[in-house]
């Protein structure tokens, strides 16, 4: 069976540096067999690709491939953790936020693009609770943050 490295490769996707902090805090911590990572950005070395709100600025199809990069983000943060991501022994919970346009409703559809890529690297482990939240605004007008809680050896 492939690692999840192997998997990402297979995907065509590297695992980017850690991005810094924009504040007073730390991307990823770990408590017990848990690693919480703070709200990752769809930043791509350092810069976002697209910026406003979904529904308005944004499609939904752009949006959902945003999600993908913010959880590219968050298993770098998590790799940077644990040090190998065949220490990821399930995604526990995904946290999606969307700076959604009035009326856009589609928030789910858009925080696909992160829980498919889970699990694609992950397989079953992948699968995951979710949650996916319309917000008025997010940091530097990003269309979507994601979060997630991973269960590790």
């Amino acid at each position: 069976m492939a690692t999840p490295e192997e998997r990402l490769a297979e995907l065509g996707v590297t695992l980017p540096e850690v991005v810094p902090p924009l504040a007073a805090y730390v991307p990823a911590v770990r408590t017990g067999d848990h690693v919480y990572t703070s709200g990752q950005l769809p930043l791509v070395k350092g810069e976002l690709g697209v910026t406003g709100k979904v529904g308005a600025e944004v499609s939904a199809e752009e949006a959902k491939e945003q999600a993908r990069i913010c959880a590219v983000n968050a298993l770098a943060a998590i790799k940077a953790l644990v040090g190998d991501l065949s220490q990821v022994v399930r995604i526990v919970k995904v946290v999606g936020y969307v700076a959604s346009a009035s009326g856009f409703t589609g928030q789910p559809q858009v925080l696909n693009g992160a829980s498919e890529l889970f699990g694609e690297v992950f397989g079953e482990a992948g699968r995951h609770a979710r949650s996916a939240v319309g917000v008025a605004v997010l940091p530097l007008d990003a269309p979507v943050e994601v979060e997630v809680i991973a269960e590790v050896r």
